[in-house]
């Protein structure tokens, strides 16, 4: 009963261009003339050693996506992947700037990727939504100008707005103007905090962007008052243990904090973060954290139900993912 396939999966917190297959970076580098060998191996391996050579070898792969065509093969080979492992339902990180880097408009950036997610949805019934996402190492003032862009050029697919980058630059506050814009416009908000920041990079979170749902999230073990805080607020994890091992911020998964942050009752989902950078996939998490921590398959669908609950859709398309997860805990095997 535990197979991966046969557990219904969702996943909040990936970055699209982190989810580049290997295989597609090398066809389109070849395409365009671009030379990707210093970042990718001859067995179509990621190539890095921390975070900062992990984020040059994410700038590199992301450089040979050039059109909206690149960007919806792209999409398309993320999400039918997604439903080969039993996802319902997907959340893509997309980044405007990276789209910009590109010289593509940002609604053509999104329209790309809509049609591939589109394609992949007709055949496999994966759901899919976008969450655009300002980079706070570049500053207030292009984390308002991605706001005011997706606020600007509505698109029923983007749905959600958040803030990543390096945690240990810009202060939450400083985005405080761009997430209420956002929440004004009826788009869901996150934020990444508890990765490399600590306790105090939530609480600011929390307190200046008023999200509730928090990228990452784990170090909220570290203070006793804010995992509190975290289940009387019914704030939601985006966990990624294996990005997180593959990080450093842990040393090994059976030391990661998720398990305890549940059994406290505070709300974990499980994802992906950059799949192949960090060697792993969806399905691979759910499988992996399982037999750490010894979770059943309703612990697996409680996970799932989790995300599905906190997902930037609406309500019509929740009750159906819902119904569909529920179908498979009435009669196991399918999907």
């Amino acid at each position: 009963m535990s197979d991966p396939i046969t557990v219904p999966k969702a996943e909040l917190h990936c970055h699209i261009e982190g989810a580049a297959p290997p295989t597609l970076v090398k066809s389109l580098a070849e395409q365009y003339s671009i030379d990707v060998s210093s970042v990718l191996d001859g067995n179509g391996k990621y190539i890095w050693s921390d975070f900062t050579t992990f984020l040059k070898a994410y700038d590199v792969a992301s450089s040979v996506f050039k059109t909206p065509a690149d960007y919806s093969l792209l999409s398309e080979a993320y999400f039918r992947m997604l439903a080969a492992e039993g996802a319902i339902y997907g959340e893509i990180f997309i980044s405007p700037d990276h789209a910009q880097a590109a010289g593509l408009s940002y609604r053509s950036y999104v329209e790309g990727l809509a049609a591939g997610i589109e394609r992949a949805k007709t055949d496999t019934a994966i759901e899919g939504r976008m969450i655009a996402i300002g980079v706070r190492h570049f500053g207030s003032a292009s984390v308002e100008r991605v706001a005011k862009e997706v606020i600007g050029n509505p698109h029923p697919m983007v749905t959600g707005f958040g803030l990543a980058g390096d945690e240990r630059s810009g202060h939450p506050a400083n985005f405080s103007k761009a997430f209420r814009m956002a929440s004004d416009a009826g788009l869901g908000t996150t934020a990444h905090a508890g990765e490399f920041g600590g306790p105090e990079s939530i609480i600011a979170a929390l307190e200046f962007l008023r999200v509730k749902r928090i990228g990452h999230g784990v170090r909220a073990i570290e203070d006793k008052e804010l995992v509190k805080r975290l289940v009387d607020e019914q704030i939601v994890l985006e966990v990624c243990p294996g990005s997180n091992i593959s990080l450093g911020v842990y040393s090994v998964l059976r030391f990661h904090p998720l398990n305890m942050l549940r059994r406290e009752g505070v709300k974990i989902t499980l994802n992906s973060d950059d799949p192949p950078f960090f060697g792993t996939t969806l399905g691979k998490e759910y499988v992996s954290v399982s037999e750490t921590f010894g979770w059943s398959l309703e612990d697996q669908v409680e996970i799932t139900q989790t995300a599905i609950e906190a997902a930037f859709c609406d309500d019509a398309t929740k009750n159906r993912l819902l119904v569909r997860l529920d179908s498979v805990l009435q009669n196991p095997g399918t999907s």
